[in-house]
């Protein structure tokens, strides 16, 4: 019984580490976007964290996820991104809008 929860406990704290390996999460809210990058206010720190935006990045609207826009200025993120060169590069934004999204037209 001791055995089998030990080893529960070893699996479960074993699975996010290798799953996610090379990645860094960047979660707040956004101060600043423009074309090549965006800036994110976290709780943990007292000036915004920036990530590069490229060309390949994918931009995710928890509200409606048929949009491909990124987000603005106020909404909330969770950036997944790769350390370049000591610079943190987005490969996808997911946010949730401040504001009310229109639906697609039906």
């Amino acid at each position: 019984m001791i055995f089998g929860m030990m080893f529960l406990g070893m699996l479960l704290l074993a699975t996010p580490v290798s799953a996610e390996k090379g990645v860094q999460h960047v979660v707040g809210i956004v101060t600043a976007i423009d074309q090549k990058r965006i800036e994110v206010k976290t709780p943990n720190r007292s000036v915004p964290v920036s990530v590069t935006l490229t060309k390949t990045v994918r931009f995710k609207n928890k509200n409606n996820p048929a949009l491909t826009n990124p987000p603005d200025i106020g909404d909330r993120v969770i950036i997944e991104a790769t350390k370049d060169n000591k610079k943190l590069v987005a490969t996808i934004v997911y946010y949730s809008a401040i504001r009310p999204v229109p639906s697609a037209p039906q």
